[in-house]
């Protein structure tokens, strides 16, 4: 009996010929989806490390605008915020969360990749003079400063907005 084994190219190991004959199987790249908190989860990282939040509702229900919440927010993100709070010495209080009513994109507050910080005099210090300005962002034209860690701060009025691309400064 002749079987074939089909596997999606995606998945598909190669190898390649190496000097003296040698073969090295290289395996695919994969790249899987960012690990998420709970909302009882990521507020207890975040109490633990002494941030605070808020919402203009005094709620934390995802599918209310008015509501902060932390429901599906990726655990880098939370990482992030912890690392920024700790490296900073600042007092960090977070104003917006996973809860609908932001705009959307794969980098979005929704998929748990964004949170608003509330502005304070220590948080906009820290921000524009040890992150690297990068110029405007198009379309509101926030101004935008990136972290070593290539995490994003834009400066959207009375809050933050903050892309955490790693747990990292």
């Amino acid at each position: 009996m002749n079987r074939h084994l089909a596997r999606p190219a995606g998945l598909a190991a190669s190898a390649v010929l190496l000097a003296g004959g040698l073969v090295a199987a290289t395996a695919p790249t994969v790249t899987a989806a960012p690990a998420k908190y709970t909302q009882a989860a990521a507020a207890q990282q975040l109490r633990q490390a002494g941030i605070r939040w808020t919402s203009s509702g005094g709620c934390s229900e995802r599918n209310n605008s008015r509501c902060t919440s932390f429901e599906q927010i990726n655990r880098t993100t939370v990482a992030g915020v912890i690392a920024f709070k700790r490296a900073s010495g600042c007092a960090v209080t977070i104003t917006g969360g996973t809860e609908r009513g932001h705009a959307p994109g794969t980098y979005s507050h929704w998929n748990g990749y964004k949170v608003d910080i509330h502005v304070t005099s220590c948080v906009d210090r820290y921000v524009t003079t040890k992150f690297r300005d990068i110029g405007p962002r198009p379309g509101d034209h926030a101004k935008q400063y990136r972290s070593p860690a290539g995490n994003v701060y834009a400066r959207e009025g009375s809050h933050w907005d903050v892309t955490y691309l790693n747990g990292n400064l």
